[in-house]
């Protein structure tokens, strides 16, 4: 009956020890691709970053070259204006109508 009983309870804590190991083993799997996944995540999100940050340079050199050639158009207006001849004015017709002719 002892015996039985010690074989029993070696047997019952056999049983316990490798379900432990098994749990540890699951565990540590888990861990592991948990950390893969979020190597993978923080790997996509600096990616995000990167681009996000491509774009607003991009974005930031675009509206400099608008800037310049609008700088540039503006100035070659400004000479054309001065160059241009200025419109007579006629005092003949003020505003545009013929008064007092007959």
């Amino acid at each position: 009956e002892t015996r039985e009983r010690k074989q029993k309870r070696r047997k019952e804590m056999v049983e316990k020890a490798t379900r432990e190991l098994e749990k540890m083993q699951l565990q540590e799997k888990a861990e592991v691709k948990y950390n893969e996944w979020l190597k993978k995540k923080r790997a996509e999100e600096a990616e995000k970053k990167k681009k996000k940050k491509e774009k607003e340079k991009a974005w930031e050199v675009e509206q400099q070259e608008k800037k310049t050639r609008s700088e540039k158009i503006f100035k070659e207006w400004l000479q054309n204006a001065r160059n241009k001849p200025r419109p007579v004015s006629n005092d003949y017709f003020p505003h545009g109508k013929s008064t007092g002719l007959y």
